[in-house]
């Protein structure tokens, strides 16, 4: 039921010139107690260009899906790609996980996979007459969870503690997930026979939620010449390693926000609590994940303070997939992007907030 694996540029976004339009706080390089050291942008930027560029041997002609990909890695999130059959979605996650020098584990979700299938579980060991923990698949730095929505509720929810905590709880014993830790899951929208579909607390956990669309026709001839006779998979070779994104990471983390535009995010997220077309809102999570996620992007981009065009670049994939439309909304056909595109629209740009 379960199976193991052990194991171009990203965007073109445009970097800014110019003094900051905030003060900035130091991002200096010094090693703040029990962190990992922090690196320059530079390298920052040359890391994710590699881990991009491997990833797109695989996924041909979708770098704007892959650069939200690499945005939730160094965001700390966690990664849903939902689309039709047949695009890439475990392409992009099974890449994205080889492309970095890790332990990676790969779970086959069906409706009869059990929790502890995914957790772990203790068993007596009648040598020492004591109960021995043997870790589930989710023990990993990268989970890649093919098809979640066709495991039931109750094994979905085994993965709520690991995702927003990163820990495991079992049998009154809780046990910490090693870092960096990403889950990258997909799902069909389309063939629903024998599936349960996410509440909204799962969807509330993934920072992000991508769909890969099908390729032109320029990349899907590139991809019949490239990959007919031959799977790219099988030559794809790490271009970084766990401890180097946990560097990454925690050079993220330092990217400037002012208060002008913390305040901005936490308007959009407002927002969208008040648009008449939806049901459920944004959560404070998602105020959270909005804000790393902006970060990331502006590190990307080669800066490091966060702009409002950060906030834009990243609204759609990590709040469309919170929200709860009515059903005057559906009979309407709007959809999740439509609003939260209007709510960015609606609610005023702080002032000042872009380089001189």
């Amino acid at each position: 039921m379960t199976s193991r694996i052990q194991s171009a540029a990203p965007g073109s976004g445009e970097q800014a010139s110019g003094r900051p339009p905030y003060p900035a706080e130091s991002t200096g390089n010094g090693r703040v107690p029990g962190r990992p050291a922090r690196v320059s942008l530079d390298e920052l930027h040359e890391t994710a260009r590699r881990i991009a560029a491997n990833v797109e041997r695989v996924l041909v002609g979708k770098p704007d899906v892959i650069r939200i990909a690499l945005v939730t890695l160094l965001a700390e999130g966690h990664l849903l790609v939902e689309d039709v059959p047949g695009v890439g979605k475990t392409s992009l996650a099974k890449a994205l996980a080889r492309s970095i020098d890790c332990t990676v584990s790969r779970i086959q979700f069906t409706p009869d996979l059990l929790p502890s299938d995914v957790t772990g579980v203790s068993i007596y060991n009648r040598q020492s007459g004591e109960f021995e923990f043997r870790p589930g698949p989710v023990f990993a730095n990268i989970v890649v969870g093919d098809e979640i929505n066709r495991a039931s509720p109750k094994t979905q929810s085994a993965l709520l503690e690991c995702m927003e905590e990163h820990q495991v709880t079992v049998d009154t014993s809780t046990y910490h997930l090693e870092e960096p830790f990403m889950v990258i899951a997909t799902q069909n929208p389309i063939e629903m026979e024998g599936t349960y579909a996410l509440p909204e607390a799962q969807r509330d956990r993934f920072t992000a939620r991508v769909s890969i669309g099908y390729p032109d026709q320029q990349a899907e001839l590139a991809m019949v010449d490239e990959h007919a006779g031959h799977n790219p998979m099988d030559d794809l070779q790490p271009v970084s390693d766990g401890a180097t994104v946990h560097r990454l990471i925690e050079t993220v983390r330092g990217v400037h926000i002012a208060p002008e535009v913390r305040r901005y995010a936490v308007d959009v997220v407002a927002a969208t609590r008040q648009v008449p077309e939806i049901r459920l809102g944004a959560s404070p999570r998602a105020t959270l994940h909005f804000v790393r996620a902006a970060r990331a992007q502006a590190a990307l981009s080669g800066r490091d303070y966060v702009v409002p065009d950060d906030l834009h670049t990243v609204a759609v994939p990590v709040l469309a997939h919170r929200l709860v439309l009515t059903t005057e909304a559906h009979a309407a056909r709007r959809s999740a992007t439509d609003v939260v595109r209007a709510v960015l629209h609606r609610v005023p740009v702080p002032q000042g907030s872009r380089p001189q």
